[in-house]
């Protein structure tokens, strides 16, 4: 009994999978096994780098990913003056309450795009 269960637990999970794949490739059109790979590190809990020249859709390829499974999204855009506050996030002080309170920065997320991380 427990292995059908199983058996039809995992072929939910490919089909779940697959509906994901045809979504993000409906929004973007991507190098064959790309979309595969994406989805590989987002259930390892991996990382992944996408390395290509500027407006080819890394941005809206990850924006796609996070949309078609829902989970939040944020993107850091790295520039020489970035501090690690901006990625972190801050206290700040409430003058209300007199009390500081912290603002999650973008690294609060499930998916986060940090572009052009080579600056």
């Amino acid at each position: 009994m427990g292995t059908r269960s199983a058996d039809s637990d995992l072929a939910a999970s490919v089909d779940a999978l697959r509906r994901v794949r045809d979504e993000i490739d409906r929004v973007v059109r991507t190098p064959p096994g790309l979309i595969d790979h994406l989805l590989t590190a987002l259930v390892g809990e991996g990382h992944v780098l996408l390395e290509d020249v500027p407006g080819v859709g890394k941005t809206v390829l990850a924006r796609s990913l996070a949309g078609a499974v829902g989970i939040r999204f944020s993107r850091v855009q790295c520039t020489p003056d970035l501090l690690p506050g901006d990625i972190t996030g801050v206290e700040v002080f409430d003058q209300r309450s007199t009390d500081f309170s912290f603002r999650p920065g973008p690294i609060f997320t499930n998916l986060l795009l940090v572009d052009e991380a080579n600056r």
